[in-house]
């Protein structure tokens, strides 16, 4: 074992000792970016190629491969999904975690970029497929327990930043705007550092108004989509200024997803150190949700499924769940049926080996852990 890899697994137990612990062996699948736009079409990725802009830079394989779910992709998913069951007769379940809106890019262009408007995710799924069959199969995996949609944003956009990069006239937020997209190489406005993606970094704390309102309104129109409150918030890319648990807790969230060691944005490029671990409780009576496992099998160059099987390991060593992150990307065909193809066989290799490693695993939702987490303080 070489000393990257020795540090990497101490750093890796160190990380699973603070916090809540179980002796049940408990295994939750997070993952991230249902819903939200990404790359529309090939002959959009063409578009911006023939403008000279680099799409397959430092994203690039959302670039390449992430779009929103067809109804084939989330049927090809369901059915791995449904092979593989646990001790108590439980399929596998994936913690979809959702925005439930994207930008009404001809209103904002009606308007001359002078005000944001957006559409419910499932317009934007009618406009791309002509058809709802996709949402469909959403509330079908609701219905069936193996997609269950926690919430991740009401856009995976930081508005503001946008809005300002096009009222400034910034070329290729402008030549992205016209294909119906913006995250093509996650590009903020000169003289920021911050993302497109990154909906609740902060560049200014005047921001915070636009954000708390998408938090309001996310979570509402979540509610009417599909039929149950949120009670999970995953904030897209990580910033987060937590003066907004409050806004979330009112109406609410009851568990958030942090890295362990945050950096919260405080505005004009100032941040702090926040710690996190599992199990934690914030001011708002929330209980903090750390993962501690990845599997990217669209992301090649690795043993996705060794290196999975190995964190997970350290988590069950010290009486933690398994919480995995697992990225939208990994299971989208529409743009590359080979990406699926592949992560889906790897996903399918995963829990072959986690179930005749571990027969007494248990899978779960994000939510259901909180709640048992919660439970067991009380």
């Amino acid at each position: 074992m070489n000393i990257n890899r020795i540090k990497s697994s101490f750093l890796r137990n160190l990380s699973n000792i603070p916090g809540w612990r179980t002796n049940r062996k408990i295994m939750v699948i997070e993952s991230d970016d249902w819903g939200s736009v990404r790359m529309p079409s090939l002959n959009a990725m063409e578009k911006l190629r023939a403008h000279g802009l680099e799409v397959a830079g430092g994203s690039n394989r959302y670039n390449l491969n992430d779009t929103l779910a067809t109804a084939s992709d989330l049927e090809d998913l369901f059915n791995v999904l449904l092979q593989h069951k646990d001790k108590n007769g439980r399929p596998a379940v994936f913690t979809a975690v959702s925005v439930v809106a994207n930008p009404d890019f001809d209103k904002i262009k009606e308007h001359n970029f002078k005000e944001y408007f957006y559409e419910p995710f499932t317009k934007t799924l009618e406009r791309y497929h002509g058809n709802d069959e996709s949402y469909q199969l959403w509330l079908k995996g609701i219905k069936h327990k193996i997609f269950i949609p926690q919430f991740h944003g009401r856009e995976h956009l930081n508005v503001a930043e946008w809005m300002r990069a096009l009222q400034s006239g910034d070329r290729e937020a402008l030549l992205a705007f016209d294909e119906g997209l913006w995250g093509f190489n996650n590009k903020a406005i000169s003289k920021s550092t911050i993302s497109f993606q990154a909906a609740f970094d902060l560049f200014e704390p005047a921001d915070l108004d636009v954000q708390s309102a998408s938090i309001t309104e996310g979570l509402e129109l979540f509610n009417k989509l599909f039929g149950y409150r949120a009670t999970f918030f995953v904030p897209p890319n990580g910033p987060f200024n937590n003066t907004l648990e409050k806004v979330a807790a009112e109406a609410g969230i009851t568990y958030m997803s942090a890295s362990k060691i945050q950096a919260e944005p405080l505005g004009y490029g100032k941040s702090k150190k926040v710690f996190h671990w599992l199990g934690k409780k914030n001011k708002n009576n929330q209980y903090y949700i750390t993962r501690n496992c990845f599997f990217e099998p669209g992301d090649k160059g690795k043993d996705w499924v060794d290196t999975c099987l190995d964190e997970i390991s350290t988590a069950f060593r010290w009486n933690k769940p398994a919480i995995i992150s697992s990225h939208r990307v990994n299971y989208i065909g529409a743009l590359n049926p080979a990406n699926k193809a592949h992560s889906l066989q790897q996903l399918s290799k995963l829990l072959i080996a986690i179930l005749a490693k571990w027969p007494d695993v248990q899978f779960c939702t994000s939510a259901e852990l909180g709640d048992l987490m919660a439970g067991e303080k009380k």
